[in-house]
């Protein structure tokens, strides 16, 4: 199946190529969604043992939803990542740390990679990732929680200009439509560019 949803970015970075973030479409991207959350290297997105069926189901509710959203990504028109923002005030995390008006949070993975690993692959496209989120005058900060294990995240962000902050126990989330379970996290941020200067 292939989607038919339009890309809400487009980037072209220098010697890589061009990236564009689409919103994930439940059913045409699920397959290839489940065959990168189940992989061990992605042990700590927490859905190893979903079946395809049920990612798509997390993903049609993820697109129901005004607070969250879940985008794939491509480069030159392969896709090679799954991003999701979310509205901090609206998510377990609030219960963390104190929200600040702006703050954007975001989920990572990378896919599995074809063929050789390319220098400076994950860089463009955090790079990418936080020039689309900061294209938008109401974001002020980006917020990232990744496993307080996963120290490869961990270690990406703060090349990517992330500031660590503390560790945090994410709350159990019990609900008809979601579960998550509890998760010790590392906060992360990154607060918006400074504009340039008016040269007027």
């Amino acid at each position: 199946m292939i989607s038919t949803r339009q890309p809400v970015y487009s980037r072209l970075v220098e010697g890589f190529g061009t990236v564009t973030i689409t919103p994930v479409d439940p059913a045409a991207d699920s397959a290839l969604i489940h065959s990168w959350v189940t992989e061990e290297r992605a042990r700590f997105w927490g859905m190893g043992e979903a079946s395809r069926e049920l990612v798509q189901e997390i993903y049609e509710d993820v697109d129901r939803r005004t607070t969250h959203h879940a985008f794939m990504v491509a480069r030159d028109g392969e896709r090679v990542a799954l991003f999701q923002t979310y509205d901090c005030a609206e998510d377990r995390v609030a219960e963390c740390y104190e929200v600040q008006a702006g703050d954007v949070g975001v989920h990572l993975m990378i896919g599995p990679s074809q063929g050789a690993t390319r220098r400076g692959f994950t860089a463009a496209l955090v790079g990418t990732f936080t020039a689309y989120l900061f294209s938008d005058p109401a974001a002020r900060r980006i917020v990232a929680e990744p496993d307080a294990r996963n120290t490869k995240a961990i270690a990406l962000l703060e090349r990517s200009g992330f500031v660590l902050g503390p560790e945090v126990e994410l709350p159990e989330i019990d609900l008809p439509e979601v579960y998550l379970p509890a998760k010790a996290a590392r906060l992360a941020f990154l607060g918006a560019p400074a504009p340039l200067p008016d040269s007027r």
